[in-house]
């Protein structure tokens, strides 16, 4: 069964929740009930964002706004294990936790022997076994009071990752969180919903993965929590190899507390209009947060990166490096901000955006900013824009290279920059392949 969403406006999505809220995953417990209808009413009331709001200030969402989506409230369309080798990180043990259309295909995943006390499991099947841990985590620290998007997905959750690792436990290998969208007739929706929860002095690398067969139109609505526990380390990778023809916003939302690491690694390769919030919250003393992405847009596609670190502890340090590829007549925005509280002493930050633009009608706008309210802080932020350094082109050439290797070479070395701080080389392999299949499809089509 699916339902039409919207037909003009945001009343599209009011009618259709109570006959969601009829089937969904989950219903008739009563505070994931409150949630949705939570979800809902704020939704109404925000409605979609608009370039009048300065957070979206370069990013309209009026394509998102007027297509009619549907959501597949029954069925499961048949994907091959075949199928889902395409999308498989070679030679690396994992979980693996494979969804379709936004639901959990059992028979698609394999999760790996675990480490007693480890959960890993779908949401859909977390809220029957799992519910009292969801209830103290699920929605309590991503912001659907004034995110319009998070909003949409609390009210239409209902399926995605779980994960809990109790404290002093290490899960040794990776889970995949594997989403794969098939081919459509109309535009869907699918609002993912991921919950991680880590322990004390625990340990996890959690890659959330979104691919589809096809150039269909649709839009993945994701939103992910992450709570780290004191002295915890966690490896997040959220890479999106989507439709050229698809809708992305992305959040992940992270609580730190005390003496807890972060690396968070994101590389943007697909979708028509892409959304990447991070929102990392150092609220324990002495974490750490190390926030790395590329993007690398062409054609036409836009892809927003939208960074808000906040500093509420003393002692923390983050360091955040985005770097930007952009091609044909694409878009890229790159909107960093760091928040320091007025108690977050002794904080140590530090923002790097740098941009590549390998086309005149290419076009980036990075805006980092700074709101400190404490006195005693080191806080940096830089951004740069920029073409092929003509003078390293010449100089290779000058020793023998030709000229296409030689920028070759220079791209490499610019891509490479960001990725070379994936820990998980066959993570980083697979990462690689991507951008370097990127630039033949580069060379390709200038060819054609």
């Amino acid at each position: 069964m699916s339902v039409t969403l919207s037909t003009g406006g945001n009343d599209g999505f009011l009618k259709v929740f109570s006959d969601f809220k009829e089937h969904a995953s989950g219903k008739g417990i009563g505070w994931l009930d409150s949630i949705r209808e939570k979800g809902i009413a704020k939704f109404s009331e925000l409605g979609f964002p608009t370039p009048d709001n300065e957070d979206w200030r370069f990013t309209n969402v009026t394509p998102i706004a007027r297509t009619n989506f549907g959501i597949e409230m029954n069925g499961r369309p048949k994907v091959s294990k075949q199928t889902v080798n395409r999308f498989i990180f070679p030679d690396l043990t994992c979980s693996l936790l494979v969804f379709i259309d936004g639901r959990y295909s059992q028979e698609l995943s394999s999760i790996s022997e675990l480490p007693e006390g480890i959960k890993v499991l779908s949401l859909s099947e977390a809220f029957d076994r799992e519910e009292e841990l969801l209830q103290q985590s699920l929605s309590a620290y991503a912001d659907f009071e004034n995110e319009a998007f998070t909003a949409l997905n609390a009210a239409f959750m209902e399926d995605g990752g779980f994960i809990y690792l109790p404290d002093k436990t290490v899960l040794k290998n990776p889970v995949h969180l594997l989403f794969i969208t098939t081919e459509k007739e109309k535009p869907a929706i699918t609002n993912v919903r991921n919950l991680i929860i880590v322990g004390d002095n625990s340990e996890a690398n959690i890659v959330e993965h979104y691919v589809s067969l096809n150039d269909s139109v649709y839009l993945s609505n994701v939103v992910t929590e992450l709570v780290l526990g004191e002295n915890s380390t966690v490896g997040h990778y959220l890479l999106e190899q989507e439709s050229k023809k698809a809708f992305n916003i992305s959040t992940l939302r992270v609580q730190q507390a005390r003496s807890s690491n972060l690396r968070s690694h994101s590389v943007l390769l697909g979708g028509a209009l892409v959304r990447n919030n991070v929102h990392p919250v150092l609220a324990g003393e002495a974490c750490d947060s190390l926030i790395n992405g590329l993007f690398m847009p062409t054609g036409r596609q836009h892809m927003d990166n939208y960074m808000v670190v906040e500093h509420a502890s003393p002692h923390c340090d983050s360091r955040q490096f985005y770097n930007g590829v952009l091609d044909g007549r694409s878009r890229g925005v790159f909107h960093g901000r760091i928040i320091v509280h007025k108690d977050a002493q002794k904080t140590d930050a530090k923002q790097t955006n740098r941009n590549l633009l390998l086309s005149d009608n290419a076009q980036i706008d990075t805006k980092p900013q700074l709101e400190i309210y404490a006195d005693d802080v080191k806080c940096t932020h830089g951004a740069t824009i920029g073409q092929m350094d003509e003078n390293a082109v010449f100089y290779l050439r000058s020793r023998g290279i030709p000229d296409e290797t030689a920028r070759d070479i220079l791209m490499s070395a610019f891509t490479s920059a960001t990725l070379e701080s994936i820990k998980i080389e066959q993570i980083r392999s697979y990462c690689e392949k991507l951008v370097a299949d990127w630039f033949v499809q580069r060379k390709l089509s200038k060819k054609a």
